[in-house]
């Protein structure tokens, strides 16, 4: 293992050793209080341009499954097709790895994919510096290779528009009713959660004018950056809402952009939700649900249109979990219903959708 350096925007710094692929790297340090799942959280295309912390102190020992495709063109168990994290940071890394689904171990797949991997760095020290200043940017510099010393700040990347697809993909072709999906950087698993409720997925470009298409429900999905870099977006669902109340379902990014087009503006939230286990709150009810999340942004409900109400409350922080339309079947939530990985305690979002075709 080679020495590494991860070096923080501030000048901190943690020493470490590389058991991934050995090139220096620069992203968003962030952090995941998650107990397992790397496999999905590194193929998240909501990942893209950040380091990724694993506050869990062991990670490797269940190593990683094969990469394989379906016929209906998802993979089979990861999120996407590749990894998009720039690279993962953990306090101590097992190179065993024992699992009945395990074909290859954490570093391999790292080598094969050409993405860092940390390991040796103290985790807990890093998440409290992160915790107390706040996400930011970073580089792993490695002896012998030049150093990234000209880091764009992650903000001002359109992620969204280099994780979308570039073309029209359709799934389960002919069955029951359309669905658009917008594609912001989709998980696999949330076309698996439609595709399993019986209707056809037309996935689009995020900045794809879908308003003359022949469908029955809008679905706006997850990904990676700052919304407000994603006016066209925005601009073609206020466009769809003036002349349809066809059913429209977000999540995470597309509870952003659905809050956007209805009046709503974004913050960015000082350190996150990354993890496992954020309580939400359902608005208007004592049901409170266990969820899984990974965002840096936040819609600011007290800049809602009248309209609009909130559909869920975090009830760590009090931010915004998910917004709904008074009269219209438009609703949306910040947590990812489809949980893979994670607690699947609010899928029912998905039923909610479906119902409302």
């Amino acid at each position: 293992m080679r020495d590494v350096i991860l070096v923080l925007e501030d000048g901190t710094r943690f020493e470490g050793k590389s058991f991934g692929y050995d090139a220096p790297v620069a992203g968003e340090v962030v952090f995941n209080t998650a107990m397992m799942g790397y496999p999905e959280s590194l193929t998240d295309p909501s990942y893209a341009g950040q380091m990724m912390v694993l506050t869990y102190p062991l990670v490797g020992n269940y190593g990683v499954p094969r990469f394989s495709m379906e016929e209906n063109g998802l993979p089979t168990f990861m999120e996407s097709d590749k990894v998009y994290a720039s690279a993962i940071i953990v306090s101590d890394y097992s190179e065993e790895y024992s699992h009945w689904n395990a074909c290859e171990s954490l570093g391999d797949w790292l080598k094969r994919e050409k993405v860092p991997g940390v390991t040796g760095i103290d985790t807990r020290q890093l998440t409290k510096v992160l915790r107390e200043h706040g996400v930011m940017m970073g580089r792993v510099e490695f002896e012998g290779y030049a150093c990234c010393d000209d880091i764009a700040a992650y903000e001002t990347i359109n992620w969204v528009d280099r994780v979308s697809c570039k073309d029209i993909i359709k799934y389960n072709e002919g069955a029951g009713k359309k669905v658009v999906l917008v594609d912001c950087g989709v998980k696999a698993n949330i076309i698996r959660c439609l595709i399993m409720r019986g209707v056809e997925v037309i996935r689009v470009p995020w900045n794809y004018d879908y308003t003359n298409m022949d469908f029955d429900g809008l679905f706006l999905a997850n990904g990676p950056g700052d919304p407000d870099m994603c006016e066209d977006a925005v601009n073609i669902i206020r466009k769809q809402m003036s002349q349809s109340r066809k059913p429209i379902c977000g999540i995470c990014m597309g509870n952003q952009l659905l809050a956007k087009a209805g009046g709503a503006t974004i913050y960015k939230l000082k350190y996150g939700h990354r993890s496992h286990n954020q309580p939400v709150r359902e608005v208007g009810t004592n049901r409170c649900y266990v969820t899984s999340q990974n965002h840096g942004y936040a819609v600011d409900a007290s800049t809602l249109g009248r309209e609009w109400r909130e559909l869920f409350v975090n009830m760590n922080d009090g931010s915004n979990e998910g917004i709904r339309h008074q009269t219209n079947p438009w609703f949306s939530s910040q947590f990812h219903p489809e949980a893979c990985s994670g607690p699947v305690d609010t899928e029912f979002m998905f039923d909610r959708f479906i119902e409302a075709l």
